[in-house]
């Protein structure tokens, strides 16, 4: 679908979606070239939220970059259906083949802000990210296969794991403990 027209339709979750649903459009509507990292201010993005046929578990990466235990995700680099993308991103940096949409749509979405980095020897100035995040269900049993240049690191954690293990207070606090509420069902 469209992204856009998946942002328009979502209904917010709470006060931090309806902000970011509308700082989003907006940005959109500004920005024709919102979905090409080469706008400097922000780009959209799209992650999966990888969780196991119980939803008891989420698989998170070893992010290099932010060295925390995460979720994956990348850049929409032109691409207008960001579910594809976040299935993309969820098959390179962890090698789960088969993994799926779990439900028709988007779980959430977020504006992330990015701190200035390198990234293959060039500096990242900092940026925000306009995340749309969905539900992707795999076999906790299937090969899993680190992408070296992005995670050093792959495991499947209960919620309270996850939560415990990442270094990101803000994200565990009110990203990740809002996905692991919305994702149960």
């Amino acid at each position: 679908m469209y992204y856009l027209d998946e942002i328009a339709a979502y209904s917010p979750f709470n006060a931090q979606e309806t902000a970011d649903k509308a700082a989003m459009l907006r940005f959109a509507r500004e920005n024709p070239d919102c979905l090409l990292r080469s706008n400097a201010a922000g780009h959209f993005t799209a992650s999966a939220w990888i969780v196991n046929p119980a939803r008891d578990k989420v698989l998170f990466c070893y992010h290099n970059l932010y060295r925390s235990w995460s979720w994956v995700g990348g850049h929409a680099d032109g691409e207008t259906d960001l579910a594809a993308v976040a299935l993309k991103e969820a098959r390179e940096e962890t090698g789960v083949a088969a993994g799926r949409l779990a439900k028709e749509g988007l779980l959430s979405l977020e504006v992330l802000t990015v701190d200035g980095h390198e990234k293959r020897g060039v500096y990242v100035p900092s940026h925000l990210h306009y995340n749309l995040t969905y539900l992707v269900e795999a076999d906790e049993a299937a090969p899993l296969r680190v992408k070296a240049d992005e995670n050093s690191g792959l495991r499947w954690f209960t919620f309270a794991e996850a939560l415990a293990a990442s270094t990101e207070p803000w994200m565990a606090e009110r990203i990740y403990k809002k996905l692991i509420e919305k994702g149960k069902v």
